[in-house]
């Protein structure tokens, strides 16, 4: 047995790409899209067909340029959604777009608009999961949109107080991020962890062992992965979500899996729902996860930018 089909008795394994043809080989049950992703997959001779589609028919409904680079941008992401959620037997996660991120209504509104358009190409909402940052005002927004049917994944998760405001507000699945955490505290230290001491995996452990102790049905997936080790010292975890190139090196791997994470003990009376002031002093206080959801907004910002540029180009 290969260490990826032992993992996937133990999590429920999603990949982390817009590449149609990795998620084909690797049979993931969801898949996983963002600006950066999205940004690579623009180069894919696979889908190239789909592109050009996808901006014919922008071009022949928008006049207004810098309306129709956005139409471009949404239509893109759902087209390559779509096919995905034709493969998968699970969901798709589709990103609002990262400069929203601190804005409520503008999120909502975006996600609105995300669906109706997955609706319009047949997909439906239960086979959707809108994607946002996890700032306050996206926490807030994807509290309205659970409310309404709209099941959202809060990405950029880096500290306590986002996962502990999550809870609260009732998001279906949250992204504790594994390699970016890591990488920071690798930084700061100078030091090499291994898996078992590895800051990122110790985080969301600690996430899944808060869901766990307070009964919550929120969904954890571990996300944001550099190395093997770190993806089997959170076996167990509901959901992992793991690059291609991770996927590869599971797959050819032979072995058993350990599990390293599970639901245990009673659980214990909830705490009070996290007000604005302490979600924001919790958050400030963790160095870390400032730095981290700060330079992750940027950098997403940055490929849908990219994005926006190319599609610009191509629609020229």
């Amino acid at each position: 047995m290969t260490q990826l089909e032992a993992l996937k008795q133990l999590s429920m394994v999603v990949a982390d790409t817009g590449d149609l043809e990795a998620i084909r080989r690797y049979q993931p049950h969801d898949a996983t899209t963002n600006p950066s992703l999205i940004l690579k997959a623009f180069d894919l001779p696979g889908h190239q067909e789909l592109i050009d589609r996808t901006l014919a028919e922008v071009k022949g409904e928008v006049s207004d340029t810098e309306a129709r680079i956005e139409q471009a941008v949404d239509r893109l992401s759902v087209a390559i959604g779509s096919e995905i959620a034709r493969i998968v037997p699970g969901r798709v996660s589709t990103e609002v777009a990262a400069r929203l991120s601190f804005d409520r209504e503008a999120s909502i509104a975006k996600a609105h608009q995300l669906i109706d358009l997955y609706e319009r190409a047949g997909i439906g909402r239960d086979k959707v999961l809108i994607k946002l940052a996890s700032t306050w005002e996206g926490i807030r927004a994807a509290e309205v949109l659970e409310r309404e049917g709209i099941q959202c994944n809060l990405t950029l998760l880096f500290s306590d107080a986002q996962a502990r405001a999550c809870f609260d507000a009732g998001v279906y699945l949250i992204s504790p991020f594994v390699g970016r955490v890591t990488d920071w505290y690798k930084k700061d230290t100078g030091k090499d962890y291994a898996p078992e001491d590895d800051p990122g995996v110790q985080f969301v452990r600690g996430v899944c062992r808060y869901a766990s102790d307070y009964a919550y049905d929120t969904v954890v997936m571990g996300a944001s992965f550099r190395t093997t080790g770190q993806i089997l010292a959170l076996a167990g975890c509901n959901r992992l979500t793991i690059s291609p190139q991770l996927l590869e090196e599971l797959a050819a791997a032979q072995g058993e899996v350990e599990r390293k994470i599970s639901d245990v003990g009673e659980a214990s009376e909830r705490l009070p729902a996290m007000t604005e002031a302490e979600f924001r002093w919790g958050h400030n206080q963790d160095a870390m996860a400032n730095d981290k959801l700060a330079e992750g907004i940027r950098r997403f910002d940055a490929d849908q930018v990219s994005l926006e540029e190319r599609l610009a180009e191509r629609l020229s």
